[in-house]
């Protein structure tokens, strides 16, 4: 699978994700300060790989910025991206399983390697077995209003 990773600038974290990415046998592709090596505008960074993520040239994303509000906010802005701010396993979790979610949104400056490792075995090792299906299609709605 490709997974559009991406930050608005460089942080030690980003290498213990891309390890651990590259582990589990998918292909990355980088946005924003990752790909350029400088900070980046999060916004900018977020639409970008946002649309990697909705033209299907990716499958999912993990987006950081320094809280991981900001390019969670601006990711949700782009029809048919849920991204979720998950600062611990059980809410990666419950966001597959409740809203779907098709990007992890995490912070820079909380991450530690045991946190974000944890955090991403939820998030890989959870499927969507459909039991948020009547919210995503509420969510859906809402997208074309």
């Amino acid at each position: 699978m490709k997974i559009a990773i991406c930050s608005d600038e460089k942080h030690p974290i980003h290498d213990v994700v891309l390890e651990e990415i590259q582990n589990r046998g998918h292909d990355i592709i980088l946005f924003g300060a990752l790909k350029s090596g400088k900070d980046e505008p999060w916004v900018q960074t977020a639409k970008m790989a946002s649309e990697a993520i909705t033209s299907a040239d990716c499958a999912e994303g993990i987006f950081f910025c320094w809280t991981g509000t900001g390019i969670s906010i601006a990711a949700n802005k782009i029809a048919g991206i849920r991204a979720a701010l998950c600062p611990d396993a059980q809410t990666a979790e419950g966001a597959r399983i409740w809203n779907h979610a098709n990007v992890l949104a995490l912070s820079n400056q909380l991450m530690t390697p045991d946190l974000v490792l944890g955090i991403l075995k939820a998030w890989f090792e959870t499927s969507w077995d459909g039991r948020g299906n009547q919210a995503v299609a509420e969510l859906k709605i809402l997208e074309n209003s």
